[in-house]
């Protein structure tokens, strides 16, 4: 498709919230302001598109926002935007405001209705992959995982001052889905006993035999990283088959839950939401659609929507490796 004169570009954020989410729509529409565009803030996500929740932006709306965690557009999940009809008055009222592309920043839901409005309706879109599961392809880190790493291994290094105070097992679930990006990074970066994923299931058995290794070698403290969409169950699940083997353990759990998603954005967050912020105002104005602005090798790469969502993103094997060698 050739690209579209585009003079007005909307903004919005759906899906869970994300560390980085403010820093990218900063940056969107300051580099919307650099290339003369008019900038529009799209709140509550999709539900405010329906709901024409669309305000123009100006410098004011963008002051202060970098280092701040959530996302001022605020965001909302929208059942009347998985209809045609919803889609429809969504459509409608952007045409109202004269609104030529979008840049949607959420995870795979929130990138899939930007694909299907470009299908319905031919709206230019942009996504740029906002979620702290790392779950999207075409990108080596989403926006918000870095921090969400940094808030779990803070959590869990006060965990263990408790755990070795006391000799005690700690099992703490950590956010991600069905993903387990954030537990095995959490796990290596705090000398966790076991780190249990989706991706890989580890028998109760055998975690019983770690842990028995460890006691024996007078560890003071051990802890388990479990990924909220483990096999094997969630923390509690696993903490209660574990107990049946080692009754004599003092075994606690902690859930970290919506913890993760809060917080100031790392450095690198900021970095990252950044450069992508910009990357999705110029993929827009050279005429990319429909795809994800993402980085790889620290160069902007944008991938078509669908691939993204679709193609599944897999662990390092060597983290695995990393991660066995370090809680021997």
């Amino acid at each position: 498709m050739e690209p579209k004169t585009i003079k007005k570009i909307g903004v919005l954020t759906s899906g869970g919230d994300s560390p980085g989410m403010n820093a990218a729509i900063r940056a969107a529409v300051r580099a919307g302001f650099y290339y003369n565009l008019e900038m529009y803030g799209i709140y509550r996500g999709y539900e405010g598109m329906i709901q024409n929740d669309i305000k123009k932006l100006d410098s004011k709306n963008i002051t202060h926002v970098l280092e701040r965690g959530g996302t001022f557009l605020k965001s909302a999940r929208s059942a009347e935007f998985r209809t045609p009809e919803g889609r429809q008055k969504a459509y409608d009222n952007l045409k109202s405001h004269g609104i030529d592309a979008l840049v949607v920043i959420g995870g795979d839901g929130s990138l899939t209705g930007a694909h299907l409005f470009y299908k319905e309706f031919g709206v230019p879109a942009i996504g740029l992959p906002g979620t702290i599961d790392n779950d999207l392809s075409g990108t080596d880190s989403t926006i918000g995982f870095d921090t969400a790493c940094n808030t779990a291994i803070e959590a869990i290094d006060k965990i263990r001052d408790t755990a070795t105070s006391h000799d005690r097992l700690f099992f703490v679930e950590v956010m991600g889905r069905d993903a387990g990006f954030i537990a095995i990074n959490a796990g290596i970066g705090s000398a966790a006993a076991a780190i249990l994923i989706p991706e890989k299931k580890m028998p109760i058995e055998e975690l019983v035999d770690k842990l028995k290794v460890r006691s024996k070698a007078k560890k003071s403290s051990n802890i388990v990283i479990v990924a909220e969409g483990g096999k094997s169950g969630g923390a509690a699940e696993i903490a209660e088959k574990v107990k049946k083997f080692l009754p004599t353990y003092d075994i606690k759990v902690t859930i970290l839950g919506h913890l993760q998603r809060g917080g100031a954005p790392s450095s690198y967050d900021r970095l990252l939401s950044s450069k992508l912020g910009v990357a999705a105002i110029e993929g827009l104005i050279q005429g990319k659609y429909d795809v994800m602005a993402g980085l790889i090798n620290h160069k902007v790469v944008y991938t078509p929507i669908k691939r993204a969502i679709v193609d599944d993103k897999t662990l390092d094997e060597d983290d695995f490796r990393v991660a066995k060698i370090l809680s021997t």
